[in-house]
């Protein structure tokens, strides 16, 4: 592994953070080293720590151990995300036989230099205990390989040589602590500690020391596994059939979800992950003995569980594959059930189950696929997962995987300080769900991204304008961020690029909950003067647009088996059509036909068709309506006034005498896709109010 330590660069973070102590500046400088490197830590996981003198607010000097925060990522952190805390009193826990979780978290919160600091690492009493300055830790890939293997030891002496300490596994807090101040008082001339099944810690009088040394023992546990290769026993499957990923991850998405005892069904968003490394490993005929097994490091159990489901679809057709996943789920599900009760049983403890679904499963022929109530929970599992295959195979040719004991598992899985990791937020309404929204590129479509993302759906906004797609994508990207919403490039005339659209879409996250055909365009002439390429046109995007990507959207329905929700923006001249417009009067109405006729047909699927009849909708955050573009040219001129002029003309219309903005499309959306009314066929009017185009 590469050493990353640039002295300029160091200075540099120095001179960045001028009110904090330079050895605190340090810190962040080497943490944020490490945290660059996946090899070494994952989303959050690691921990660093510094002690410094200070004078506090009487003029006293006082002793401060500042520590990496919970929930802060060391590839990003910053100072305010070391919190501080008093050390001469945290070094007198030393004397206390016993600290619950509820009460070192409460020594923890009560002796902060500033009470509004996140809440310090789990870990903080190793950092303590131990006399360094500078204290780093991390799960090396090629560390927990080594320990995860029987004879762990003999390999560990091997690889890094004698100056170092080894532990068993012991979950964090006192105990843990207290073993590794005694294993260091006991033999003071170590440089590092490894701890089976969790990591390396190094350490130092400067940050440069305790860095340095981290690379150097990880670069060594690198060498020696790769002086051994990686095992080639059994070969590979060569001819292996394929799997059709459209079929096969809608079916999966739809098995994973659940329904809580509330009654919220809980639906995940799938990563895929499906490279050249992946598959060969996954096509190895030795390839179940060698992965399914337990986690690296127990901190992954709260992000993946402690086991995957492999699951084995190849050359089967779309029925069989269903029972397969369905089969494969039961057999997890019961085994994890199995899990929970002899645990609870033989620790004598009431826990609150989690839910029984995986969050990891192997498919030979289609790579790793992982689940999660976002994409930030899949994608962190699919991470990890991708990780923890690489490290499986580089330590076969060592011996037998050695996994931690369900015990200890438990421990860390139920464990409410670890649990915390997570949050306690109370789920959006559409959290985990996945959008597709046509028509991307204009003003309406900003406003229903808008809203479907403020309520927690992935939204993938498609568009045949890329221009105009990627400038709503960005403007919702830098409100909510670039990972959940997509462009997705379709012509929704073309059979074949909605076909194409909608597996892209799969690929990304499994399926579909949401769609949202919006896609509309407009001509203004009057029926003696409308020619038939331009009626053809309109037609063919508003009316064929809505059929084309409804049918698209019906086989994924049907294979998740979860029910789903089609909202159609239709438009006021459905019931009101306006003189010289003919096409987008009679396109409309189409649509809005085939809505009802969807609303027949999908019922029995548990799919939801509605409809939104819009009005005059103009612009949203500087992005025009397409339609308005083409429509409101020639209504100024007719009416004689300027674009403000034609808009309160327009607000003044209507029965509320107000303005309708595309946010109440969105919530109009949202209401419908939140399915909180059993409502299926239904015209829902954000117009202000046209009496003339009342539903009837």
């Amino acid at each position: 592994m590469k050493n990353r330590y640039d002295e300029k660069e160091a200075q540099a973070f120095v001179g960045a953070y001028p009110l904090c102590a330079p050895e605190l500046a340090l810190r962040v400088y080497t943490s944020r080293l490490l945290g660059a490197e996946d090899d070494l830590v994952l989303h959050g996981g690691g921990n660093t720590s510094v002690k410094c003198v200070i004078t506090n607010l009487v003029g006293e000097e006082q002793e401060v151990l500042y520590i990496k925060g919970s929930g802060w990522d060391l590839g990003v952190i910053a100072p305010q995300g070391f919190p501080g805390l008093d050390l001469v009193y945290l070094r007198k826990l030393r004397l206390v036989q016993t600290l619950g979780d509820a009460e070192m978290d409460n020594q923890f919160r009560t002796h902060l230099l500033d009470a509004t600091s996140p809440n310090p690492s789990i870990e903080t009493l190793v950092h303590a205990f131990l006399p360094h300055r500078f204290i780093d830790h991390t799960h090396a890939d090629a560390i927990v390989t080594l320990t995860n293997r029987e004879e762990a030891e003999k390999h560990l002496l091997a690889a890094l040589g004698e100056n170092i300490g080894i532990l068993p596994f012991i979950m964090p807090g006192l105990p843990l602590a207290l073993a590794m101040a005694e294993l260091y008082e006991s033999r003071p001339g170590i440089d590092c500690i490894i701890l089976a099944n969790h990591g390396i810690f190094t350490f130092g009088d400067d940050a440069k020391t305790s860095y340095d040394t981290m690379i150097d023992y990880v670069s060594r546990a690198e060498a020696y596994l790769a002086g051994r290769g990686v095992s080639a026993e059994a070969g590979t499957v060569v001819d292996q059939e394929p799997v059709q990923s459209a079929v096969v991850l809608p079916i999966l998405r739809g098995a994973l979800s659940f329904v809580e005892e509330s009654g919220r069904r809980r639906t995940m968003q799938l990563a895929v992950r499906q490279n050249e490394e992946i598959l060969g490993a996954l096509a190895r005929a030795d390839a179940k003995d060698l992965l399914v097994n337990g986690v690296l490091t127990p901190d992954h159990v709260i992000r993946t569980k402690n086991y995957p489901l492999w699951l084995e679809v190849a050359g089967l057709d779309e029925d069989e594959t269903m029972a397969a996943v369905r089969s494969g789920l039961a057999r997890y599900q019961a085994e994890y059930d199995q899990y929970f009760s002899a645990q609870v049983a033989a620790k004598k403890v009431s826990r609150t189950k989690l839910d029984s679904m995986p969050r990891i499963v192997l498919v030979p022929g289609l790579g790793v696929v992982a689940a999660g109530f976002s994409r930030k929970d899949a994608a962190i599992a699919a991470d990890i997962a991708e990780h923890t295959i690489a490290a499986k195979l580089r330590g076969a040719s060592l011996g037998r995987y050695r996994e931690l004991a369900q015990d200890s598992i438990f421990d860390m899985e139920y464990w409410s300080l670890e649990q915390a990791k997570l949050g306690k937020a109370k789920p959006k309404p559409l959290e985990g769900r996945t959008a597709l929204v046509t028509g991307g590129g204009g003003a309406i479509a900003m406003g229903i991204g808008r809203k479907l993302l403020e309520s927690g759906a992935r939204v993938f906004m498609t568009d045949i304008n890329q221009e105009r797609l990627e400038t709503v994508c960005h403007n919702l990207a830098d409100t909510f961020g670039s990972h959940l919403v997509s462009p997705l490039l379709m012509d929704v005339t073309s059979e074949e690029s909605v076909r194409l659209g909608m597996e892209q879409l799969i690929m990304e996250c499994g399926g579909l909950d949401i769609l949202v055909p919006n896609a509309g365009i407009a001509h203004v002439a009057k029926l003696a003067d409308l020619s038939e390429p331009a009626f053809r046109q309109v037609m063919e995007v508003n009316c064929l647009g809505v059929f084309q990507v409804i049918k698209g959207a019906i086989p994924i329905f049907k294979r998740q088996g979860t029910g789903g929700s089609i909202v159609i923006n239709s438009s006021k001249n459905v019931f009101a059509p306006g003189a010289a417009f003919g096409a987008y009067s009679a396109s409309k109405a189409g649509a809005h036909q085939l809505g009802k006729v969807a609303a027949l047909e999908l019922a029995e699927f548990g799919v939801r068709v509605n409809m939104i009849n819009a009005d005059a909708i103009f612009d949203d955050a500087g992005v025009s309506s397409g339609l308005w573009d083409v429509v409101g040219p020639e209504r100024m001129r007719s009416r004689n006034l300027d674009p403000e002029g034609l808009k309160d003309y327009y607000r003044q219309r209507n029965l509320l005498k107000t303005t309708v903005h595309a946010d109440h499309v969105g919530n109009a959306v949202v209401f419908f896709a939140s399915e909180q009314t059993p409502t299926t066929g239904a015209t829902l009017p954000v117009d202000g109010g046209i009496m003339a185009a009342f539903p009837r």
